[in-house]
């Protein structure tokens, strides 16, 4: 259950977050949704697929464990790369807007909401939400921050997969990792970028990539791809030591 309100200085003055991780935060899971906005940083720490959800439609995905609810990054209440998800860094907060946001005379405000009922909402540990005038904190700030680039992303993302799926990019992957204990796993129903294709777009199809934006978004997620080494690293630590 979840109990969004609207975040405000008045009634949630006293408000702080616990920013730690582990499994009472939700950070239990082997895959985390990711956006084009943020595939430069994931790609240096995750593998990047793409799956479709329940209605067909494509989405990104940060490959981080192996088996069902496995995250090979978490130790403890740590977790153990350079970059988090944004999905997964955004705590309690979600966002709404107010107004047209494609109209030039009156941007749309960014109305921030709040889950109180949240595992990492507190009155009295974790990081202050309002300073004790009001205004905002710098973790507030980096949230609405946060907020905005995921809202960015999944705003660009429809178009980032038309795109691909125009141009031929987007291929089936067959995953299969076997470790040295002869266990073995198989990853069904997984989507990437194909190699073959991206080298091989004429020089039209190039500049359209281009222009849109997205050739680097095709970069990283190929780019992304020897992440899986690292998790397969991890998996067979995390067996040595169990």
């Amino acid at each position: 259950m979840t109990n969004r309100v609207l975040l405000n200085n008045v009634d949630h003055g006293d408000l702080r977050v616990l920013t730690g991780h582990g499994p009472r935060f939700g950070d239990d899971i082997n895959q985390a949704l990711v956006l084009p906005t943020e595939f430069e940083a994931v790609q240096r720490e995750y593998p990047i697929f793409f799956r479709k959800d329940a209605s067909g439609a494509y989405q990104a995905v940060a490959l981080l464990g192996l088996d069902r609810n496995e995250n090979l990054f978490l130790e403890g209440e740590a977790w153990q790369a350079r970059y988090v998800p944004a999905v997964q860094q955004r705590g309690p907060f979600s966002i709404a807007l107010q107004g047209d946001r494609a109209s030039d005379a009156a941007p749309p405000d960014l109305m921030i909401h709040v889950d109180l009922d949240h595992p990492r909402v507190s009155r009295t540990d974790g990081e202050p939400v309002f300073l004790p005038a009001g205004g905002n904190t710098p973790y507030l700030q980096r949230v609405v921050r946060l907020l905005g680039a995921i809202y960015d992303g999944l705003e660009m993302s429809p178009a980032m997969f038309a795109t691909f799926e125009e141009l031929g990019l987007i291929e089936p992957i067959a995953v299969e990792i076997k470790l040295a204990d002869h266990r073995s796993y198989d990853l069904p129903d997984l989507f990437t970028i194909s190699q073959e294709r991206l080298a091989g777009l004429e020089a039209a199809e190039l500049l359209q990539l281009h222009r849109s934006g997205l050739l680097n978004a095709a970069q990283w997620v190929v780019s992304s791809l020897g992440n899986l080494q690292t998790l397969i690293d991890l998996k067979t630590r995390s067996l040595v030591d169990a």
